[in-house]
């Protein structure tokens, strides 16, 4: 009741303005009791926002002559905007230009964003084009329009011709117009321009330097527009945490993070996702955990929900992603797809499987990403047929026309499962030039069923593809030494030598009490290497004694077998793990992350390890995530 009177007064003083200031002369000529109820009438329901009967009454002043005051006018273009309603809109326009009514500039930028708003670029354009007088706010709509649409030129365009014309941009034209800068060099023109007229301190401008200098990989400007000045807004600490996230610079962004904390700043949903996105890609599952604490005052906010389903899927830990992922309440295509995906690369593909189908039935529609997912669990489980049928059905059921990604999915999965022949024809028939993904992925099947005349042949497209990759040129040497073509080994190793390519060391590292504790392979650089080593030693006589026999064959060929032992024997995942038997509690996951594929050898010593110290392993390598437990692990030894 109280609303209403509020809703009613606020009517009757509006009407009462119009009355006493109209602006135009057909009003004041019109001041009888029909003219003056006519106008009550339409400024009610404008405010009201009833579009119909407000449509109604301004279909009766045309017809009588009477236009209202621009603001109610402006009333009823928000109406119009909030109900989505174009062509009332257009009709709107045409009322108030229809007569004598001379509308104030601000009530034509409001038509001018109602158009853009309705995507209706061309009539914006055409209605800016007729302005007599254009203001900041005028040049400023359409820049914006002409990015969001993506026409960069055209918004570059308007903010030159804006200049030309004596019109000042201001922080609002400056941070859309930097959303257009499609390189550095149309990125660095612009900053100079905003230096020139003083907005290089506004928060939003810095904020949008930040962001567009960390979207072209530009860190080192990024930092430099931070440090300029004190920062004493969030949305710039945002901006510089988000630049590091996802330029995969997680130990910066989360340096910076504990540096806003210690500035007396709180993380909001915006921090929070970036904070989450560096752990994810750290594996931090211990810090990750802790961030979660923060997200769950924001229980609701779906951005925020799916990044922390993504940490716990990366960081392999799935019953806290399960734990997420069910409890968030309204899900969206990429919650099931992180989820989906979550579950197949950690080795549980029928479980990604069956989480599809409830997708489907639950009425989300999969995506391109979605897709990937689901052929990546048919490809880790040999799940042939099945990844056929997806493969096959994604245009027809879903209207998504086959990736690369899919193609080199499936090249994947009939390549593990033997179907060499097959995965070859695949790639002849692609509607793309086969890329180094997809070759790579049949150089791998090729490895694996030992097929040398096709591996050597798929390493030579990659290597065209991308003539520095250190592995495909160490698997070439090493095909070419199991088949005893010594010359051709030399040859490979000469090349690698001219073009300075060197094989990447592997390199494990594990998070125990908030530190991380990094190892390469032969690593003598930990404090606490001797003991490493000696309970290494230990764990390897005592696997003996279950069977456990040092597989050689992961080892570079130009070496002595027994040096090949020793070498095997400290590989990086192995350091890790031991130290993780010495300095976590029993009974805690012991969680592994590697640069590189784990070997056969440091596979089958994680499996016989977690059985024998009734530990469980999770190791997150490249491709997929490892859990051992019981003398078992998630792939199935299909990886």
């Amino acid at each position: 009741m109280i609303l209403k009177s509020i809703s009613k007064l606020k009517w009757i003083i509006l009407s009462s303005l119009q009355r006493s200031y109209s602006v135009t002369p057909m009003a004041a000529r019109n001041t009888g009791k029909k003219s003056a109820s006519l106008l009550d009438n339409f400024t009610r329901f404008c405010y009201q926002r009833d579009l119909t009967r407000a449509m109604k009454a301004m279909d009766v002043m045309q017809r009588h002559g009477i236009n209202a005051d621009c603001i109610t006018y402006a009333e009823l273009i928000k109406c119009c905007l909030a109900h989505g309603a174009v062509e009332e809109g257009k009709l709107v326009h045409e009322h108030v230009f229809s007569g004598r009514f001379e509308p104030k500039r601000f009530l034509v930028n409001i038509f001018l964003n109602m158009y853009v708003k309705f995507n209706l670029l061309e009539e914006a354009q055409s209605l800016f084009d007729r302005m007599p007088e254009r203001d900041v706010v005028s040049w400023t709509t359409m820049i914006s329009a002409y990015c969001t649409a993506k026409m960069n030129d055209k918004a570059l365009e308007f903010l030159i011709l804006m200049l030309r014309e004596g019109v000042r941009p201001n922080m609002f034209t400056y941070s859309a117009v930097l959303r257009a800068c499609d390189s550095l060099v149309n990125l660095r023109q612009v900053h100079c321009g905003i230096i020139k007229v003083g907005l290089e301190s506004d928060v939003f401008v810095r904020s949008a330097l930040i962001d567009i200098y960390a979207k072209w990989g530009d860190l080192r400007n990024a930092v430099c527009v931070f440090n300029e000045m004190v920062t004493g807004d969030l949305v710039v600490w945002n901006s510089i945490i988000g630049g590091f996230a996802q330029n995969s610079d997680g130990d910066e962004a989360l340096n910076l993070f504990k540096r806003m904390k210690r500035a007396g700043f709180s993380p909001d949903q915006s921090t929070l996702t970036s904070v989450l996105r560096a752990c994810t890609g750290l594996a931090l599952l211990e810090l990750g955990t802790q961030v979660h604490v923060h997200v769950l005052k924001y229980d609701h906010d779906l951005i925020l929900n799916n990044a922390l389903l993504d940490m716990y899927c990366k960081c392999g830990s799935l019953e806290d992603a399960k734990s997420v992922f069910s409890r968030t309440e309204e899900k969206d295509v990429i919650s099931w797809s992180t989820m989906i995906a979550g579950l197949a690369q950690n080795g549980y593909s029928q479980e990604a499987l069956k989480l599809f189908e409830s997708m489907k039935v639950s009425g989300i529609k999969p995506n391109y990403i979605t897709i990937v997912g689901v052929l990546f669990a048919c490809s880790h489980a040999g799940l042939v047929e099945d990844g056929w049928h997806h493969f096959r059905s994604m245009k027809k059921l879903y209207g998504i026309d086959p990736a690369r990604e899919h193609y080199s999915c499936m090249i994947d999965l009939l390549g593990r499962a033997g179907k060499l022949d097959e995965a070859m024809q695949l790639i002849q028939e692609m509607p793309y030039e086969p890329d180094a993904v997809a070759w790579r992925a049949l150089l791998g099947a090729c490895k694996v069923h030992k097929n040398t005349e096709l591996a050597i042949y798929a390493a030579k497209q990659v290597l065209n593809l991308d003539p520095q990759d250190p592995g495909t040129h160490i698997l070439l040497s090493n095909i070419y030494a199991n088949s005893q073509k010594w010359d051709d080994v030399a040859e490979v190793r000469k090349t690698m030598r001219e073009r300075g390519i060197a094989k990447e060391p592997g390199c494990s590292w594990i998070e125990i009490n908030d530190e991380i504790h990094t190892f390469f392979v032969g690593d003598s650089s930990h404090p606490q290497i001797d003991e490493i080593n000696r309970q290494l030693k230990h764990t390897i006589h005592k696997l003996a004694g279950v069977g456990y026999v040092p597989d050689i064959n992961f080892v570079l060929h130009d070496l002595e077998g027994e040096q090949k032992e020793d070498l095997i024997q400290y590989h990086s995942e192995k350091l890790a793990i031991v130290l993780g038997l010495m300095r976590l509690t029993q009974g805690k996951t012991i969680r592994i992350r590697k640069n590189l594929r784990i070997c056969g050898d440091c596979h089958m010593f994680a499996k016989l390890t977690a059985k024998m110290e009734h530990r469980t392993i999770v190791i997150r390598d490249p491709i997929r995530y490892h859990h051992f437990q019981d003398g078992i692990c998630s792939c199935g030894d299909y990886w």
